[in-house]
């Protein structure tokens, strides 16, 4: 089998959280490009029915689900109904999150409590349905987003729960790769730097501090994250496991 053949996904079929908008729905496209069948999971049914109709474009099959993927029995009925609806599931991306800057001395334990509960909890929860599919039939995919926050600490805004859910992110990727390891299913996750999405244009005038930090001297695009879901979801990354794949221009060079 050449290299372009095993990054291709042809007879896959994935789902992508968050895939209503911004980085998921980049994960989304490029998927589909590459030869995957993708279901779009987001609490908005507009957008994630929108992102399913650019999945058919594509000659793919999709599906629209609405799920908080913070409930665990919403996300078993989400597994459930990619299987029914697409046959299968082969490759899982755990990218929906929320973000919330607070002093740490100001946070309170609601605002902890609701960003643990979508940033990791879920995380969690949508690997382990996930992985129930895949471990019987003995391989997967399963690709979480994490975040260049789990390796440092950002500046100016102030963001120890962001952070610290991260940092959790990446960690129980590892843990779960090494406990499935030997069931065929790999476990990776991909950790951007500052990307241009809806969420970013809120705060756009801390743009230019962020830029002094990032060596290659521009924020990220969603399109610069493609390449590493393809690679992770592929044929072409089977030998890697546990690991976090860095997309940040270099910020955490320094």
């Amino acid at each position: 089998m050449g290299i372009l053949d095993r990054f291709s996904l042809k007879g896959r079929v994935a789902l992508v959280t968050g895939g209503g908008q911004g980085i998921g729905q980049a994960y989304a496209l490029a998927l589909a490009e590459a030869g995957a069948d993708v279901a779009i999971v987001d609490l908005n049914p507009e957008t994630a029915g929108t992102v399913a109709g650019e999945v058919q474009r594509f000659g793919r099959r999709s599906l629209a689900v609405v799920a908080d993927v913070s409930d665990a029995a919403q996300v078993s009925e989400m597994v459930t109904r990619v299987v029914d609806g697409l046959g299968r599931l082969d490759i899982g991306v755990n990218n929906a999150g929320v973000r919330c800057w607070a002093a740490a001395e100001e946070m309170t334990p609601t605002e902890w409590d609701d960003l643990m509960a979508v940033n990791l909890k879920a995380v969690f929860l949508c690997c382990q349905a996930e992985a129930r599919v895949m471990l019987a039939q003995g391989y997967g995919k399963i690709i979480n987003t994490a975040s260049m926050s789990a390796h440092i600490v950002n500046r100016p805004q102030k963001q120890v729960g962001y952070n610290t859910s991260k940092a959790g992110v990446v960690h129980l990727t590892r843990s779960l790769a090494a406990e499935w390891a030997d069931r065929g299913v790999r476990v990776n996750s991909i950790s951007p730097g500052y990307t241009e999405t809806p969420l970013v244009a809120s705060v756009a005038h801390l743009i230019p501090g962020w830029l002094k930090d990032v060596p290659l001297g521009r924020m990220g695009q969603v399109s610069d994250l493609q390449g590493a879901v393809v690679y992770l979801a592929s044929q072409a990354s089977d030998y890697v496991t546990g690991h976090d794949l860095v997309v940040d221009g270099g910020y955490t060079c320094w």
